[in-house]
């Protein structure tokens, strides 16, 4: 029986070792350990200092020796280990999936996958014949009495006709996803070079003054804000997304606050209902919102909260997602910006993510999120006041919405949608990093992949609607440019079809097909520049820089897909799907204030003031969760797609040591490692 694979869940954990420090001396042959605790103990290591001078002898050596090798054995073995389990996590996950898996037709990207996979195959058993029988892979001159058999007259006519016809093509196709690939790296070093430059001269949007000071002088004036939280069977995050709205430091007849609840379970909705007339009953401007109908999703539900009537005595909307959390001081440091500014219609707040360090996946994505924020939306920000709306943490004036059309539900990157239409109504926005909401990441790959598809196939299927829009605008030709060239089709389209392209189709043709050559630069060198641009926003993730680079590479699939569903209009171009949270968000100190507000606030406080139907429903809440059963365990999936290619790139891999291709083989090596293991699912959260 392999050993358990627990340790996969915590997978390149950072583990901060905390105790007492431990000093070991050698003056005899009995050593002694010391340990030291409480103040002392800087003293101790002051004083232990002065004697760094004298020298050591043959047996502190010798334990430090000892000390070191402990430490490689304890590696060696832990890497064992983990490869002795492998083969049993494989295998439990492929027998739990075969019971899963209900038939049904494969879709067009993974029979494409497979059947590339089938001729890899293939092309490897004639090369290994091949080399078996000294051919090395070289075209001969022709004479009749050279050839060996039908197998080597084969052999040749396959060279021959790999050659003549199938390496243009291929060389050609590796030509332009190398170009592509050059344009984005230049566009990535670009927006680097502006990040430094905005580092550099120290470069933010600032408030002069008071912006909260009455025009003739005479106390202070607040515009009236609205704050809205929409939210889906957000069970474990809408209790402290409502909290940290409500404690939010502003006059309390000067804001609202609007729960949109779309939950379609019972359960949730009263639990929600009985968080909202809790703050209620201690006089915050709250309301609860439920639509019977969950049409357009998110963009729905925003759209039907501005259409009531009370929303006209308000300049400026907050909006939230269930699982962020914003400081109390958030709209003093965000509303102050539209102040003298008459053409400024948002104000984006960054994302502070608490759970980073949950396991590698929540490493992987801290780093493009962290370049996305720093980077991205700042040197945008700054140079050209226009940047994607990210959706939540955000202040818009009211007045921009309007203008621009509000919401609309015809995509599922309804955020994207209503930046660009701003954008083209003239209306700026305002990127602040230095005011972080916090949130968390997605800690299961399953999320993590259908959040991926949105955030992908959304933007394709938003540019095929927008293009006429753009082209007919009054905005400047550059903007235009900006928005159609850069925007969309660069860092939408492009970054995806060259990254699948590359490196899951090229690169193993050109194993089988050694005519068709592609630079060791390209595969190497480069992605390596620019994974080490991308972690520089988070320094200290570093030492996954290799990680990452297999990683992103690995999500291409995922992100090809999306792209080509979203351009394309197919099937799930116009899916959404609820990211799952794990309710990680709330903070050691938010938990210690929940639960002194849980042990002051009792139920017959609540039910002080409350009407008849709130009674009945926190009756009915309390009954159904005592008759609530534990949840279902969800298990790890098979991604079949992320198999297949991890199949093939290992095949191209031993094609390519057949041919001594030494960087080849290991990017095809470690890539295919990647594939297997994401499509195993033993990357992120590890369930039962």
């Amino acid at each position: 029986m392999p050993p358990s694979l627990d340790f996969f869940s915590n997978w390149w954990e950072k583990e901060a070792r905390r105790g007492t420090p431990v000093v070991v001396t050698m003056e005899n042959p009995n050593y002694s350990v010391v340990e030291i605790d409480g103040p002392e103990a800087e003293a101790f290591h002051h004083s232990n200092s002065m004697d760094k001078g004298r020298g050591k002898n043959a047996k502190q050596f010798t334990w430090v020796l000892l000390l070191k090798a402990h430490k490689a054995v304890g590696c060696v073995a832990w890497l064992a280990a983990a490869l002795w389990s492998l083969p049993g996590a494989i295998k439990q996950r492929l027998f739990s999936s075969r019971q899963r898996d209900k038939p049904g037709k494969a879709k067009m990207l993974l029979k494409f996958i497979r059947g590339f996979l089938v001729l890899s195959l293939v092309a490897l058993a004639l090369e290994l014949v091949a080399y078996w029988k000294g051919w090395h892979f070289q075209k001969p001159n022709l004479h009749v009495e050279e050839i060996e058999g039908w197998m080597h007259s084969a052999y040749l006519s396959w060279l021959s006709f790999r050659a003549d016809y199938i390496a243009y093509p291929i060389q050609v196709l590796s030509n332009i996803c190398i170009i592509l690939f050059i344009i984005q790296s230049i566009d990535r070093l670009v927006l680097c070079l502006g990040c430094f430059w905005i580092k550099f001269n120290k470069i933010k949007p600032r408030v002069e003054g008071d912006p909260f000071e009455g025009d003739d002088g005479s106390g202070r004036e607040y515009p009236m804000v609205l704050v809205q939280i929409p939210m889906c069977n957000e069970r474990e995050v809408y209790e402290q997304s409502i909290s940290a709205a409500c404690r939010l430091d502003w006059p309390k007849e000067r804001l609202l606050i609007q729960v949109l609840d779309d939950s379609n379970d019972e359960t949730i909705q009263l639990l929600i209902k009985g968080e909202v007339s809790k703050w209620s009953q201690r006089g915050v401007n709250i309301i609860y919102r439920h639509r019977l109908v969950r049409t357009g999703y998110k963009a729905g539900n925003l759209k039907s909260a501005m259409n009531c009537d009370y929303v006209k005595d308000y300049e400026f909307v907050a909006i939230f997602d269930a699982d962020f959390q914003p400081s109390p001081d958030y709209l003093k440091q965000t509303i102050p910006h539209f102040k003298g500014n008459p053409d400024l219609g948002l104000v984006q707040a960054r994302w502070r993510f608490v759970n980073t360090d949950e396991n590698l996946l929540t490493r992987l994505q801290n780093i493009n999120l962290c370049f996305h924020f720093e980077v991205e939306q700042q040197v945008n920000g700054v140079f050209l006041n226009f940047f994607g709306f990210n959706g939540t943490a955000g202040v818009w004036r009211i007045k921009a919405l309007e203008d621009s059309g509000g919401w609309l539900e015809r995509t599922t990157v309804e955020d994207m949608d209503i930046a660009v239409r701003a954008h083209l109504n003239g209306w700026k926005f305002i990127f602040l990093n230095d005011v972080k909401v916090l949130c968390e990441v997605p800690e299961s790959y399953e999320a993590y992949r259908k959040q991926q598809h949105r955030w992908h196939s959304g933007p394709m299927h938003l540019f095929r609607i927008c293009l006429p829009s753009i082209i007919a605008s009054k905005i400047s030709i550059w903007k235009k440019a900006n928005l159609i060239l850069l925007f969309f089709l660069l860092r939408k389209l492009v970054l995806p079809f060259y990254s699948f392209t590359l490196f899951c189709v090229i690169l193993p043709l050109t194993m089988f097909v050694p005519e068709a050559d592609l630079p060791a630069w390209v595969i190497c060198y480069v992605p390596v520049c620019m994974s080490f641009l991308n972690i520089l926003p988070a320094p200290k993730s570093f030492p996954f820089i290799v990680p990452y680079l297999l990683f992103e590479n690995t999500m291409s699939v995922t992100k090809f897909n999306a792209m080509v569903s979203g351009l394309f209009q197919l099937g799930s171009s116009y899916e959404w799907v609820v990211t799952k949270k794990a309710g990680r968000s709330s903070e050691s100190d938010m938990l210690a204030v929940a639960e002194r507000e849980a042990k002051s606030l009792n139920l017959s406080q609540i039910h002080k003031g409350a009407s008849e139907s709130e009674l009945s429903e926190l009756s009915k809440l309390k009954e159904q969760q005592q008759k609530a059963s534990a949840p279902v365990k969800k298990a790890n999936k098979i991604y079949k797609k992320e198999l297949a290619l991890s199949l093939l790139l290992l095949t191209a891999a031993i094609r390519s040591l057949l041919s001594a291709q030494g960087i080849h083989f290991y990017f095809l090596l470690f890539q295919g490692m990647s594939f297997l293991l994401v499509g195993l699912d033993l990357i992120g959260e590890q369930m039962s």
